[in-house]
């Protein structure tokens, strides 16, 4: 009785995390999607109205937010994981997705300050 009710609970924590991974990778990849045609558009338009052209921080934020999401996703996978092989691929995705976070907020606050001192230049 007791292992039909445990079998029964992991069954139904193993179906809503892989729903949950499903689902915040899916939100990642149409973050990524959305971000990149929105820079694509804001891009173009710039270019033909011969605007200064600098995207980069508004892809970057879109990417970053959509790594947050996928990390998530990852964190929410260690619940799925059956063996150590499979936990140290998860951690080394894990890390690198975390390493890609760090290096995209870093570019955002970096181009920010050039823009700054751009337009401080430009006055």
């Amino acid at each position: 009785m007791l292992q039909n009710i445990t079998a029964t609970y992991k069954g139904l924590l193993h179906f809503v995390a892989e729903i949950t991974v499903d689902t915040l990778e899916l939100i990642g990849i149409s973050i990524i999607i959305i971000g990149s045609i929105r820079a694509l558009v804001i891009l173009l338009s710039r270019l033909r109205k011969k605007q200064p052209v600098n995207v980069i921080v508004d892809l970057g934020r879109a990417l970053a937010l959509a790594l947050e999401f996928k990390m998530g996703a990852e964190i929410v996978n260690t619940v799925i994981v059956r063996d150590l092989k499979e936990l140290g691929i998860l951690a080394i995705v894990i890390a690198l997705r975390a390493i890609l976070a760090i290096l995209i907020h870093w570019e955002i606050k970096n181009e920010k300050k050039d823009a700054e001192e751009e337009k401080k230049q430009d006055k």
